[in-house]
């Protein structure tokens, strides 16, 4: 099969992939269409069907597989599909695992790389706690490493929930290493678990969407909840230590608008809310860029609050 990650503009369509996301919507005239998100492990890509009522769309829910024909155009720099044939596939016709976007990088290694911060925790509190999560609970290590760090933006694919938490957990690392201020042992457990409450937030892949308790809490509140839960079963895990690391996760978004019930008022919950957004943008960039073969401007990004364009280095790799 093609690949979504192999279409150009230009190209002609014709293939399978998930239908992730259906919505109806019209027109400025008043005209009715349909916009999608179509899904593969390579990732996602919109698809517009600007004529429903067409015969050669059949009828079709969200998460089915569609066998879709059309052509690639692009929109403010991003490639989507303009969709004229549509039908349901039938089981026997796709394989479901070509349809999980998963993390390039390997799991199992990330995994391990992962543990490794652990071994080298001294607080006994914070490494039980750590322990508990990461190496004692088979379930939520299945969750953690099969989840989505988002619905969309950036890592949003199986494994992304643990690429971006180690991405994040490097960079704290490093801060430590520039800024002895920090205490290292409380930073990096945050930085592990800043982001746990996400194996409730968002449902398995392929929906990858919110859970009611998602919508209701949200991964912050859930996180904090998740840690203060392994805690209890720890005798004698200090309150002001756990309040400390409650705070970090509490307030690892940085600001009120964009969800976190706090501020930072820890250095190491600033240093976690830098570290956050650093890994979380350059991803966005990353993602971004591989998504269209466009060069120069490419439109404004809603995430990333500006208008985007490709970097022009003259004389250099």
């Amino acid at each position: 099969m093609k690949y979504l990650s192999e279409y150009k503009e230009g190209d002609r369509i014709s293939g399978i992939f998930l239908c992730k996301h259906k919505q109806a919507a019209v027109t400025k005239n008043g005209k009715p269409y349909e916009n999608l998100i179509l899904q593969d492990k390579t990732g996602t890509m919109d698809g517009k069907v600007w004529d429903p009522n067409s015969a050669g769309i059949a009828d079709y829910e969200a998460l089915q597989y569609v066998e879709i024909g059309g052509d690639v155009t692009s929109f403010q720099g991003a490639l989507q599909f303009n969709i004229k044939r549509l039908r349901v596939a039938s089981e026997g016709e796709y394989l479901p695992a070509d349809y999980l976007p998963v993390s390039k990088k390997d799991i199992p290694t990330m995994l391990e790389e992962l543990r490794g911060f652990i071994g080298s925790i001294k607080n006994a509190y914070l490494k039980q706690l750590l322990e508990a999560f990461f190496l004692q609970d088979a379930d939520f290590i299945k969750s953690f490493c099969d989840s989505s760090a988002a619905k969309s933006v950036h890592h949003c694919f199986v494994g992304g929930l643990l690429e971006h938490t180690l991405s994040v957990t490097k960079l704290c690392e490093y801060y430590c290493k520039s800024y002895p201020v920090l205490k290292r042992d409380l930073l990096l457990s945050a930085a592990m678990l800043h982001d746990i409450g996400k194996v409730r937030e968002f449902s398995t892949f392929p929906e990858n969407d919110y859970t009611d308790e998602g919508n209701l809490l949200g991964h912050i509140v859930m996180g904090s909840e998740m840690v203060g839960e392994k805690a209890a079963a720890i005798d004698g895990f200090p309150i002001s230590l756990l309040n400390e690391l409650k705070h970090c996760i509490v307030a690892h978004h940085g600001q009120f608008e964009f969800g976190s019930p706090k501020k930072p008022g820890l250095v190491e919950a600033m240093a976690l809310h830098m570290a956050d957004n650093t890994d979380a943008k350059m991803e966005t960039f990353t993602e971004l860029f591989e998504q269209t073969q466009d060069t120069g401007w490419l439109g404004f990004n809603r995430f990333l609050d500006s208008n985007v364009r490709t970097t022009y280095c003259v004389g250099s790799e």
